[in-house]
C-alpha cells in the first residue's frame, strides 16, 4: 500500500472514530483525499493535492472534483468539525481553557475571524468564518455567533478563560462572555475612557505608569453606560519586538499574572502563521471566494487538530527524540506530529487514528534555543503599585 493511500485509510478512519456520519461518504472521501494532499505536499495548491491521490483518472478531472467539493454549498463544514473537535476537548471537562479570538488578513480582500483554544504554545481552531473584507476590525455582529457556537461545544464545567486583543472591545461582547460564565482578560487602547468609583472619567493612557511599574486599578466602569465592575493592569511590557503600553481588562482582581495570562494571546498569531508561511501555505492559494475559502479553512482546522494531537501523542509516548533532533523539544506540537506522519510513513510506524488534547500541564516544554530559553517573552519589573 502506498504512503497516500495508507494516510488517506487512517484519515478516513480518524473521521469516522469522531462519529462524523451526517454526509455522504463521498463528502468524508474527498475531504479525506483533500487533507492528504495537504500533508503531503505542505502546501494549499489543488493541483498539488491531486498528485498524491491515485488512480487513471487525469489530473485535471481530480482537480475538479476538489473544485467542486469547496463550492458545494450542500457541505455543512460545522456540522462535520463539532464531533471531531468535541471528542478531542471531552477530556477538558472540569479542567481549565484558554481561548482566543483574532483575525488575519488575507490579500486585503478577505478577512478570517477565529476563536481557538490556546494549546501549549500553540492554538487549536474552534469555530472560523471568512468575510469579504480588507480589514482586520469586524463588527461585533460579525463574530457574535462564533462565539455562542463555541459555547456550545465546550466540556460540561470547562472554566474558561477568553482573550482577545484591543478591537474586539465592545460592551455586547463582554456582556455575552459574562453571561456564558467565562473569565476574561482583554487589551484596551490607550484611548479608551473609564470611569472611577468616584464617577471621576479619565483615559487609559492617563494611568499608564513609568517603564519599570506596573499598576493596578481596582474597580472601575467602562462607557457611560457603566459596565462593570471590573480591573485594569497597566504597564509597559517589554516584549520581543520592544517596549508596548499594555492595559489588560479583567473580570477579576489583577496582578503580576494578568501579563502572563494576556500573553497567551499571542499563540493564536502562531496558529495564523502555520496556516501560511510557516506551514500550509494559505497565501499561496488561487481561491478567491469567501465561502470556498471559509472550507479552505475547515480543511486546515481539521489537519492541524490531528497534527497537533499527534505532537500530543508522540511525547506522550516518549518517542519525540525519533523526530525532533533537539535535547529539549524545540518544534511545536504541530510540527512534530507533521514529522511523526512522515516518519511513520516511511518506517512503517503507527499512525494516530483518535482526536485527543491533554489538558494537563505541558511535559515537554518548548526550548527552542538556550539563548531564547534565558529571556522570557514578556517582562514586567516587580516594582508595582495598586489603587
Amino acid at each position: 500500500m502506498g504512503n497516500s493511500l495508507r494516510l488517506y485509510h487512517t484519515i478516513m478512519e480518524y473521521l469516522f472514530n469522531s462519529a462524523v456520519r451526517l454526509h455522504d461518504i463521498r463528502v468524508f472521501s474527498s475531504l479525506a483525499w483533500a487533507i492528504v494532499g495537504l500533508l503531503l505536499s505542505h502546501h494549499v495548491s489543488l493541483n498539488r493535492w491531486c498528485q498524491h491521490r491515485p488512480g487513471a483518472v487525469k489530473a485535471e478531472s481530480k482537480v475538479r472534483q476538489l473544485a467542486r467539493w469547496l463550492h458545494n454549498s450542500r457541505i455543512e463544514a460545522v456540522q462535520i468539525y463539532r464531533p471531531l473537535i468535541r471528542t478531542a476537548l471531552l477530556s477538558y471537562a472540569g479542567a481549565q481553557m484558554v481561548l482566543a479570538l483574532d483575525t488575519s488578513v488575507l490579500w486585503d480582500r478577505f478577512v478570517i475571524i477565529r476563536i481557538s483554544l490556546i494549546y501549549r504554545g500553540r492554538a487549536v481552531p474552534l469555530v472560523w468564518t471568512v468575510l469579504a473584507a480588507g480589514s482586520a476590525s469586524v463588527a461585533y455582529a460579525d463574530y457574535k455567533s462564533l462565539l455562542e457556537q463555541t459555547a456550545s461545544l465546550l466540556p460540561p464545567e470547562a472554566q474558561v478563560l477568553f482573550l482577545a486583543d484591543r478591537g474586539f472591545v465592545h460592551l455586547d461582547l463582554l456582556r455575552l462572555v459574562r453571561d456564558l460564565n467565562w473569565r476574561f482578560r482583554i487589551r484596551l487602547k490607550q484611548s479608551s475612557s473609564v470611569y472611577r468609583a468616584s464617577g471621576a472619567k479619565t483615559k487609559v493612557r492617563r494611568l499608564m505608569p513609568p517603564k519599570g511599574e506596573a499598576h493596578f486599578v481596582y474597580k472601575i466602569w467602562l462607557s457611560k453606560r457603566r459596565f462593570g465592575p471590573l480591573y485594569l493592569a497597566l504597564a509597559h511590557v517589554h516584549t520581543c519586538d520592544g517596549y508596548e503600553k499594555w492595559a489588560i481588562v479583567s473580570d477579576e482582581p489583577t496582578g503580576l499574572q494578568t501579563f502572563d495570562e494576556y500573553a497567551q494571546r499571542f499563540d493564536i498569531e502562531e496558529n495564523f502563521l502555520d496556516d501560511k508561511s510557516g506551514g500550509f501555505q494559505l497565501e499561496s492559494s488561487l481561491i478567491r471566494e469567501a465561502t470556498a475559502l471559509q472550507r479552505v479553512c475547515f480543511i486546515l482546522a481539521v489537519a492541524t487538530l490531528y497534527l497537533v494531537g499527534t505532537g500530543s501523542s508522540v511525547v506522550a509516548l516518549g518517542l519525540r527524540r525519533l523526530v525532533d533532533s533537539h535535547w529539549k523539544r524545540g518544534l511545536s506540537y504541530f510540527k512534530i506530529g507533521w514529522r511523526w506522519i512522515e516518519y511513520a510513513l516511511t518506517n512503517h510506524c503507527y499512525l494516530l487514528r483518535f482526536a485527543w488534547l491533554d489538558p494537563g500541564p505541558d511535559p515537554d516544554p518548548a526550548s527552542a534555543s538556550k539563548r531564547q530559553d534565558a529571556r522570557p517573552r514578556v517582562i514586567i519589573y516587580a516594582l508595582s503599585r495598586v489603587s
